[in-house]
This record gives structure tokens, C-alpha cells and sequence, in this order.
């Protein structure tokens, strides 16, 4: 191998007299600040002689990560000597074996990084089993450069504890993103395959660099066409430049393709003709995209085609389409998120009541991919009951990075702390400690196969997310889907780091502000328990007063069911029932008012506008106090944000400024516009002291929007 010290010194000269350009978020968390110890850690990379493109992905981003930080040429060299960075297998370098390092538990993504000696020399090795591994090492010893400003305290060892760590794309053929509010589409279908835009390597290497390894490329809504040949063709363009960065591609599958493209008169999973045709596809897809990762497959819901059409199983159905993958080692994520419209069953019920039943009935390649909660996204939800009611079927989180109820891009909500809620959630089935991260991680029930996906929220806006800190939950997905047992405010932590500036002046009042970020959004919006109180189709502000929409579930005051007398939705033995569909202790607790959080009071309860609050007031005194608070806590945001200019470039600076003061104005709009109508519904006059709403209740019934984006 030449050594390629030349080419690099070149680059680096050439970057150092390149002219400043401004900030604009797109180098998201991969920025090269300078770092605290001036003594260069590394003289040289030594790998293998004949890289893997994956290999030569991680060589490539130590040489220039490492070189850029110190402003210094990092050659590759043959020889190991004093101060080089070793990368490699032990098949690869047998001076990598030498070292015994613990890589027998680590599969192929795992990876050990140790500052030892080689050949008598000093050296900081990155071994792992596979490449994969060391593309994710070389990550590792770049975050913690980034984080701390050099290379002491290195020495780590690690293996991600999920296998399938996706983004899921809601992006349609014509480059719509549905709930996506940054843009249009990055596939830019119309082009593939025969020109693949340059940003699908910088898509892929930020998703490599917090250890996503998979995305699905079109929306869950889907469109048969994404299985034609034509978009086959396409998909492998995309997959080509996706995988020297550990990315396998994976596509929303429409159950009615058969028909739609196939030529068939049905798409019943049990028919031979049908099943024929899905293995038939699956070759094809397969003779193109040899890695294809599997389908993702919405059915049954919200008018999607399923196979209950034909009077059969979500089993019967997934299974059809995972016996067609199985030659190929492909897996099937078969969603949970299912109710009808025809079903009068408690909505947040529905899902526990098909799935349930067929635990243990789905081949070995299937996972069931269930949301966070059992409605649908909401800003607070309590965990979804299927987590650790289906122990011997794979269960799969699904989290939404877009902000679909939270504000969409211009509301800074950190859902690193939702999710650590929720992952953290006890679900009581085999006792205390029973959480959902180790229903997630395989361990609670021995799962063979695991996953967390991320519904995303990039697009085509020159920041990918539309906003700087829409960027942290990009970020924190790929974190927490590596490690379920991170602290969310860690993660924070190491994103502001590597975003911004390491000054701790700068990253802790910013990781407090991030951490209160979401109680804030809850207090706004939902507070104690009130869930989907927001416009419907856009899902853009505040809209507790709309009853008449032709399906019941489609309707806010179906989940509030405010009356002059009590408010919130019984869920407890004498409403739905839903909270048996807890494990015993849960529902137990939830199923009375006095022990239950008041967090999730109205989601469980049916309560007197008096009921006594655990603060002591009155259920409609706290409801207002918490409405107030969540304007407050933006305001505090804000001031946080704003005496810190000294540390953010101008520009990224105003552009959070402007949206926090976005925030702040529509945080006011929920807040006068719930109370407004609640205290109308309750003929309770405000508080002592609270000031009233700006506008009257028919001024914000009035509102419209039929541009929102995203819809």
C-alpha cells in the first residue's frame, strides 16, 4: 500500500487557505472543531492492504477527521511505528490477534479501541470482528475527540444492543414527504438512476457515524410502483452508495401489488398464485440488490389493503411475504399501528387486541413493529401495552423523529427525553425491572431478532431537518437505537459538542434547556393526560372543539369528551378497559385516580372539573396553571438561548432565535385557545390572577389551514 501522505497534505493546505463560508447546519454534528491538546495523537494510519469500501470509509474519515482537528497531514502507512492508529481484523493484521482482545462477544458490529503496543511501538488500535465494526470504532474515537478535544481516556469496548437500527422515510415517488417539514424529498427519483445526487454520501456517512445501519426509502403509505422494475433499478442506485457506509436499503411494501402491477385478480396471502408472484419478486429485487434488507408493511390501517381483506390474519399476511424473503436472508417489519373505523373498540385498544392473539404464530423473519404508545406520536403517551405482551414474537420500537404533534420544525423539542421515558418504562410483566428497552434489546424475551426505527425527519432544507436542533433527534435516534441505556441528556451533551462548541458554559444551560424542552411541549399542548387535541389532517394547533368528523377516532373531543361536568376518557374497568391490557400491577395502579401520575390522569380517567390535584388544586386550576407553565418554560428558553450569541456563529444563532420566538407565540395560541374552550365546555370562570385568552373562542374555531406542510 503507497502511502498517500502527498494527496493529504495537499487537501489540508488547500482547506486551510480555503475562504470561510457561514454556518448553515449541513455538516450537522460531523464539524471539525480545533482541539484542546496540541500534541498530535496520530503520525499515521495503518489498515489493510486491500480495504473493503467499507474499511476504506473509516481509513478515509480517521485521516481527514483526525487531520482537519489538528491541522495536520495524516498519512497511511505499511508499517506500524511509534504513534500510528492501527485499524483492522485480526485476519487482516495478525498483530491485531496478538493483542487477545475481547472480540469474541462482539458479532460484527462491535468494536474495541485500546491504546497498546505493537512490535514494541506505541499505538492506538480500532479492532472488530467485521469492517462494520471498525467503520463504527472509527466513528467512536472521532465523537470522542470531537467531545473532549483529544484522544486520552480512549481505551472502551462496545456492541450495539439492537441489530436493526433504521430510519424509516416517509417520502413518496413524486417527492412529497408526508409529515415531513423540511423540504421535499432527498431521493430525487425522477433523476435515478442515472444521477445520484452527491448528498446521499453525506446522508449516509452522518447515519454511519451514530451507528444507523438501514433506511427504508419510501413511505408506509406505499405505492406499488416503488416494486417495479423501473424503481428497483432506482433503489439499487441509491443502495450502492448507501453501503460502503454499513447501510442496507429496505422498501414499504403495498400488500395489493399483485393486482396493482401484478397482473392478478387478488392479493390473498393464502393464495398459491399470489405467494408465487411475491417470491417472484423478491428474486428480482434480489438479483439487483443482493444486501436488500427486507419490506416494511403498513396493512389494514387507515385504508391501507391488508390481508384481512380476505378474511385472514396479520400473521397470514406477513408471513407470505417473510417465506418470499427467507431464501435471502430478508426480514419483514409488520406494523402494529392498526384501528377502524368500524371497530368500536376504545382506539388505543386495538392494536394489543389483533396482535395478542397470534403471539408466536409469525415465521422467525418477522418482526411487529408497534409506536412508542398505543395512540399515535402524542407528545406524552404512557408505553404501548404490546411491549411485553407477545414475548415469543420480535417486537420492534417505533419512534417519530418528524415532529408530526409536536410543532413541526420550528418548535425546539428534544425527543431524546420522550424516549428515554419510554424505554425506560417499567413494564412490570416479570416484576420490577421488566423495562421496554430490554422488551427492545431481546433480552427480556430472548428475541432473535431486534430493531428500533425512526420515522425521519430529513428532507431536501440545506440543514436536512429544517431546523438546527431538529438535527438532535436525528442524532439521538441513532444513539439510543446503539445503546437503549444511554441518558438522554448525555446525548444531548455530546450533540451541542459537536454542533456547536465543547465550552461547558455553552452545553450544560443548552442540555438543561433541550431536557425541559418536551415537558414544555406537553405542558402547551396536552397537559395531565389530554392527548390529539390537535387540528385534524394537518395536525397543526390546537382544535379541542371538532366533534364532527365522520369517523369517531378522527375527532379531538373523542379523546377529551369535555362536558360541564367532568372531562377525559375512562379507560379504567368501568370505561374501556384499557388499562388491562397492562401487566397486572400497572393496571392496578392506572385504574385509580389517586395512584395514577398525573401525567396520564386524563389518558386513564374521567374526572370532575373539582377533582382535588395531588398540588391541591382543582383539576381545572392545575389544567390552567399547567397550560401556563408551558408558556413560561418557552419564555425561559428563549432567554437561555439568548444569552448565549458569544458562543453560535450569527447565523445559526438568529435562525433558533426566530424559532423560539415562533414557539413562543404559538405555545400562547394553545394555551389561550384550550383554555378558552375548555372553560367555555366547564363554565368555570379563570383563576384568581390568570390572564385571559387574547382572543375570543370563535376567533380561534376560525382558523384555517390548508397549506400546512407536511400534509
Amino acid at each position: 500500500m503507497k502511502s498517500s501522505w502527498t494527496g493529504v497534505a495537499l487537501a489540508c493546505l488547500l482547506a486551510l487557505s480555503a475562504p470561510a463560508f457561514a454556518e448553515d447546519g449541513y455538516d450537522l454534528w460531523l464539524r471539525v472543531p480545533g482541539v484542546a491538546d496540541p500534541a498530535l495523537p496520530v503520525r499515521a494510519i495503518v489498515g489493510s492492504e486491500a480495504p473493503s469500501p467499507i474499511l476504506r470509509s473509516a481509513i478515509d474519515e480517521l485521516r481527514d477527521g483526525i487531520g482537519a482537528a489538528y491541522g495536520a497531514a495524516i498519512p497511511e502507512a505499511e508499517r506500524i511505528a511509534d504513534d500510528s492508529l492501527v485499524i483492522g481484523t485480526p485476519a487482516q493484521l495478525p498483530a491485531v490477534g496478538d493483542l487477545d482482545l475481547p472480540l469474541a462477544g462482539l458479532g460484527d458490529e462491535g468494536y474495541v479501541i485500546r491504546r497498546a503496543p505493537i512490535d514494541g511501538k506505541s499505538a492506538i488500535v480500532i479492532a472488530a470482528n467485521d469492517d462494520r465494526g471498525l467503520l463504527y470504532g472509527a466513528f467512536a474515537l472521532l465523537r470522542h475527540l470531537r467531545t473532549t478535544g483529544g484522544l486520552d481516556g480512549i481505551d472502551r469496548t462496545e456492541r450495539p444492543a439492537v441489530a436493526l437500527r433504521l430510519l424509516n422515510h416517509w417520502d413518496n415517488p413524486d417527492g412529497h414527504v408526508e409529515r415531513g417539514y423540511a423540504g421535499r424529498s432527498i431521493w430525487d427519483w425522477w433523476r435515478l438512476p442515472g444521477h445520484v445526487d452527491p448528498r446521499y454520501t453525506d446522508y449516509a456517512r452522518a447515519n454511519a457515524s451514530i451507528g444507523i445501519n438501514g433506511a427504508v426509502l419510501n413511505n408506509v403509505n406505499a405505492r406499488a410502483d416503488m416494486l417495479t422494475r423501473r424503481y428497483i433499478a432506482k433503489t439499487a442506485a441509491i443502495a450502492d452508495v448507501l453501503r460502503p457506509w454499513g447501510m442496507r436499503v429496505y422498501l414499504s411494501a403495498r400488500f395489493s401489488a399483485p393486482i396493482d402491477i401484478g397482473g392478478l385478480d387478488t392479493a390473498d396471502p393464502l393464495d398459491p398464485r399470489v405467494r408465487a408472484w411475491w417470491a417472484g419478486k423478491a428474486d428480482e429485487i434480489y438479483a439487483a440488490i443482493p444486501d436488500f434488507g427486507g419490506f416494511l408493511v403498513k396493512a389494514n390501517s387507515e385504508g391501507q389493503p391488508g390481508p384481512q381483506d380476505y378474511d385472514r390474519t396479520h400473521a397470514d399476511g406477513a408471513n407470505m411475504l417473510a417465506d418470499a424473503l427467507a431464501p435471502h436472508g430478508g426480514v419483514v417489519m409488520w406494523r402494529a399501528f392498526v384501528y377502524s373505523d368500524v371497530n368500536p373498540e376504545d382506539r388505543v385498544k386495538q392494536a394489543y387486541s389483533e396482535f395478542v392473539p397470534l403471539d408466536g404464530s409469525f415465521r422467525d423473519n418477522v418482526l411487529v413493529q408497534a409506536k412508542n404508545g398505543p395512540l399515535d406520536f402524542q407528545p406524552r403517551e404512557p408505553f404501548h401495552p404490546l411491549f411485553g405482551a407477545m414475548p415469543d414474537t420480535p417486537l420492534m420500537m417505533e419512534f417519530q423523529v418528524t415532529q408530526e404533534y409536536l410543532g413541526f420544525s420550528t418548535h425546539l423539542v428534544y425527543l431524546g427525553a420522550l424516549w428515554e421515558e419510554v424505554l425506560d418504562a417499567d413494564t412490570r410483566v416479570r416484576g420490577e425491572g421488566s423495562q421496554v428497552s430490554d422488551v427492545i434489546d431481546g433480552s427480556l424475551h430472548d428475541y432473535a431478532l431486534t430493531g428500533i426505527a425512526g420515522v425521519a425527519n430529513i428532507g431536501s432544507d440545506r440543514d436536512w431537518s429544517g431546523s438546527i436542533f431538529g438535527q438532535s433527534n436525528w442524532y439521538a435516534l441513532g444513539r439510543l437505537a446503539w445503546n437503549p441505556d444511554l441518558s438522554a441528556r448525555d446525548v444531548a451533551k455530546e450533540w451541542l459538542a459537536q454542533t456547536f462548541t465543547r465550552d461547558p458554559a455553552f452545553v450544560e444551560p443548552v442540555a438543561d434547556m433541550m431536557m425541559q424542552s418536551r415537558e414544555a411541549v406537553v405542558n402547551y399542548m396536552t397537559p395531565l393526560g389530554l392527548t390529539h387535541i390537535m387540528g385534524t389532517g394537518h395536525h397543526y394547533g390546537p382544535a379541542p372543539w371538532i366533534d364532527d368528523l365522520s369517523r369517531p377516532e378522527w375527532n379531538p373531543y373523542y379523546y377529551h369528551r369535555a362536558t360541564r361536568g367532568a372531562v377525559g376518557f375512562d379507560r379504567t374497568a368501568r370505561g374501556s378497559d384499557a388499562v388491562s391490557q397492562y401487566a397486572p400491577p400497572l393496571a392496578r395502579a392506572w385504574g385509580n385516580p389517586a395512584t395514577t401520575e398525573d401525567e396520564y390522569l386524563l389518558w386513564f380517567h374521567r374526572l370532575s372539573w373539582d377533582y382535588r390535584m395531588r398540588s391541591g388544586r382543582t383539576l381545572w386550576e392545575e389544567l390552567v396553571a399547567r397550560y401556563d407553565l408551558g408558556v413560561a418554560q418557552v419564555a425561559d428558553m428563549q432567554a437561555t438561548w439568548a444569552a448565549l450569541g458569544d458562543y453560535v456563529d450569527a447565523d445559526r444563532f438568529k435562525k433558533v432565535s426566530d424559532y423560539l420566538a415562533i414557539q413562543r407565540a404559538e405555545a400562547r395560541w394553545w394555551r389561550d385557545a384550550c383554555i378558552a374552550y375548555f372553560g367555555d365546555v366547564s363554565n368555570r370562570p379563570l383563576p384568581e390572577g390568570v390572564e385571559p385568552p387574547a382572543k375570543s373562542l370563535e376567533y380561534y374555531r376560525g382558523l384555517a389551514f390548508p397549506y400546512a406542510p407536511g400534509n
